[in-house]
Formats: C-alpha cells, sequence, structure tokens
C-alpha cells in the first residue's frame, strides 16, 4: 500500500514539474512577443535631402556670394565703362507737372557726383542722383537730390524669383531712397517704378544676365597684359632716348641722321661717377688692434 502511494505522490510531482514547463513556455512565447526590443530592425525611412539655404551673404557694398556655393554676383558687371548703369535717363511719374523733367544718373558700384563741377551739390559721391528740371522764365533750372548712396547698402536675396534686391539709403542706417531689383534673366531691360515720393523709395527692376551667379565675369588685368604694357613702355622710353641722341648733319647725298656720341659717354661717365662716390669702408685686422 505504501508502495503505490509513493507512486501516486511521484507522478503527481511529475505532472506538476511538466504543468510548470508548459507555463514557462507560455510566459516566454509571450514576453518574447511583446518585448520593446523588436528581433528584426524596422525599414529606414527613406530620408529627405535637407534643401540649401537661399540667400547672398554680402561682401562689399558691390558684390555677394551665394550662400548656397553657387557662385558671386558682382554689381560692377551691369555698368557701362563709366560704371553706369543709367546716366541722365528721363523717365515719367504720376501727378508730374508738365513744366518739369526728372533725370536720374545711377551707378551700382563707383560713386559720382553731379554736376561733376560743383562742389556744394547734394548729389556728392552718391548711387543715384534724380535731377529735377524747372522750366522757369524760358529756361530749365535744374536741381540736383541725393536718391542713395553705397555706404550701408543692404542685400535681399529671392531665390524663388532669383532676384537680388539692393536697397540704398540716402545717409547711413536710415531708411532707403532707391531700391534695385537685379532679376537673373536672359533678357535686358530697366524699368522704373511710376510712383515714388518721400515716404515711398524709387525702385528699379533690372533684367539681366549678369546679375546671376558667375555670369558676365569681369577680367582682371593678368601678368602677361602687365608683361605687355611694361614692354611697351620700354619701347618708347628707347626711341625717344635715341632720337635725342641722334644728331642730323648734311652731307653730298642729303641730310643724314648719326649718334650722338656725347650723351651716351655723359650717361656712362655719371653711371660710373656715382660708384666712385660711394665711400669705402675701412677693414681693420687683428694685427692692427694689437699693434
Amino acid at each position: 500500500m505504501s508502495r503505490v502511494n509513493h507512486c501516486i505522490s511521484r507522478a503527481r510531482r511529475n505532472m506538476g514539474c511538466e504543468m510548470n514547463l508548459r507555463k514557462f513556455f507560455i510566459l516566454l512565447l509571450y514576453f518574447g512577443t511583446v518585448s520593446p526590443y523588436p528581433s528584426s530592425p524596422p525599414p529606414p525611412i527613406p530620408s529627405v535631402p535637407e534643401k540649401k539655404k537661399a540667400g547672398c551673404i554680402k561682401v562689399n557694398h558691390c558684390k555677394c556670394i551665394m550662400s548656397d556655393g553657387s557662385g558671386v554676383i558682382n554689381l560692377a558687371a551691369l555698368g557701362d565703362s563709366d560704371g553706369y548703369l543709367e546716366r541722365f535717363k528721363s523717365f515719367l511719374t504720376e501727378n508730374r507737372p508738365p513744366s518739369t523733367e526728372l533725370l536720374l544718373s545711377f551707378s551700382p558700384c563707383l560713386p559720382f557726383s553731379e554736376p561733376e563741377d560743383f562742389a556744394g551739390t547734394d548729389c556728392l559721391d552718391v548711387a543715384a542722383c534724380l535731377i529735377v528740371k524747372h522750366r522757369k522764365n524760358n529756361r530749365f533750372v535744374s536741381r540736383y537730390i541725393n536718391y542713395g548712396r553705397h555706404e550701408g547698402n543692404e542685400f535681399q536675396y529671392n531665390d524663388s524669383t532669383k532676384t537680388l534686391s539692393v536697397a540704398y539709403p540716402v545717409l547711413s542706417k536710415s531708411h532707403p531712397q532707391t531700391i534695385v531689383h537685379y532679376h537673373c534673366s536672359p533678357n535686358r531691360s530697366i524699368a522704373f517704378s511710376q510712383r515714388f515720393g518721400r515716404d515711398v523709395p524709387l525702385e528699379i527692376r533690372v533684367d539681366s544676365p549678369c546679375a546671376c551667379p558667375n555670369a558676365c565675369a569681369l577680367e582682371d588685368v593678368g601678368p602677361g597684359t602687365i608683361f605687355l604694357i611694361i614692354l611697351c613702355l620700354s619701347a618708347t622710353a628707347y626711341l625717344i632716348l635715341g632720337s635725342c641722341a641722334l644728331r642730323p648733319f648734311r652731307t653730298s647725298s642729303g641730310v643724314q641722321i648719326a649718334p650722338e656720341e656725347s650723351l651716351w659717354c655723359m650717361l656712362c661717365y655719371l653711371f660710373t661717377e656715382r660708384k666712385r662716390k660711394r665711400p669705402r669702408r675701412r677693414h681693420y685686422s687683428l694685427k692692427e688692434e694689437t699693434l
């Protein structure tokens, strides 16, 4: 009887172990499915390419560098040989009296004065000058108004329209009086705003391929050009000195030119005399000091 009881208790113990193992595997499967650490990494999210910042960093009052590295916008390429974009350009505006004429001179890089021979003018070293001509007593009376300087101008670039807007104030850190919009375009045109005044700045729109980055680059004077200039100057100086060293004299066959020997001899004499006049340095030896 005791042996039967021992077998029954042993069977119950084995069944308990099987139940414990079964519960362990169930819990292991459960926690394996809800674990915060997945067995395989999720597919990578496609990265969106970062858009480069648009803008033009001001280098000086005439040049700026694109912040995305696309190039340089040099406004000097827009001017003529004298640096003017427009000079004495007549344009129409709203509410302009019939006896008044408006002219504008503008240079994007080089300061100028209007009139040039009058130091007391308001347009002294300016970027934009407005000339107002009134007809009075059958003659025109001109008035020159400063409409912007290069000092303190501000650059702002619009990437969507490919336009660089530059504001030219009359005084440093003052309200801009002239705003020029340089638009990168294959066409060439200049347009003026029809309405401006004391509180409304004059706006100019310039369409040009030279307003694009790295376009219409100005050619710098290279070493080859400098060498040619020096060579031409040397040849000119040689011919001038040679003509001074030649003496005309009359012969039976006509007038001939012979070298003036005294001039070349004089140059050689002066060169040698300059060397002779240099004071000679005396060298002392150790023997002289001991004696």
